[in-house]
């Protein structure tokens, strides 16, 4: 249920890619966070307690993003409040802002140890996950500044997020003209069968056939980042007539 109303809301507010993020972020925390609901994560024996420890720490993660530039703007608050209204319902999302406000948001934030919660109880894919969201919360005002950008990088490398699935993930927010070059994972010095080869290795890496999986948030994803890779090699195409 909460894939879906992510899904929605994310449309609403950011159209299609928007939508994927909803749907993606949505469908792990209802299957793959909590263990397929099984009451127990990384130790945790109650639920309920491990989903709130979750909502917090991901709000501690969002407050440091927002924070990072020296300006609270009301996109960004309200990028990350419409998300939680949207997946929990107002009168919830209210519970979990109103615990942050007067437990957490008081605390200094610690990356390190917010971080190291996340790498003891959610696989590698759901990291990838909520960078990406981070980078939409950075990203709601319609840029992502380099204070952001650095704010990023440190909490992904505490992630333990491979440089090129950070550097992946970068590039479908910030756009230059390197940008193309950097989703195929190759300079732009590089010849025209090296950018054909790129592209050919990339396209089936990220096929959304090679992802071992039911779970069509995962498919969702893949598809994405598969058509990321068709466009960045159409851009280097025209670019270069090749």
């Amino acid at each position: 249920m909460i894939k879906w109303i992510g899904a929605i809301l994310g449309y609403m507010y950011f159209r299609f890619g928007g939508a994927i993020l909803g749907y993606f972020i949505g469908s792990l925390l209802d299957r793959v966070i909590f263990k397929n609901g099984r009451g127990s994560i990384g130790g945790f024996g109650n639920y309920k307690i491990a989903k709130e420890k979750f909502e917090l720490n991901l709000l501690s993660l969002s407050a440091i993003i927002i924070k990072a530039d020296g300006k609270v703007l009301k996109n960004e608050l309200n990028f990350v409040r419409n998300y939680f209204i949207g997946n929990y319902g107002k009168d919830y999302a209210d519970k979990i802002f109103s615990k942050f406000n007067s437990e957490v948001k008081k605390e200094n934030q610690d990356i390190e140890k917010i971080t190291g919660f996340f790498k003891r109880v959610t696989p590698y894919e759901t990291r990838l996950q909520i960078i990406h969201f981070l980078f939409g919360v950075a990203n709601a005002d319609g840029a992502v500044s380099d204070l952001e950008q650095k704010k990023l990088k440190d909490i992904s490398i505490f992630l333990g997020i491979r440089n090129l699935d950070f550097e992946s993930i970068k590039a479908m927010f910030i756009k230059n003209a390197d940008n193309a070059y950097k989703i195929l994972e190759i300079t732009p010095d590089v010849s025209d069968s090296e950018v054909k080869k790129a592209y050919r290795e990339m396209a089936k890496k990220y096929h959304p056939d090679k992802i071992v999986s039911d779970d069509p948030a995962l498919k969702k994803g893949a598809q994405e980042k598969f058509q990321e890779v068709q466009k960045a090699y159409e851009i280097i195409q025209k670019e270069r007539g090749i």
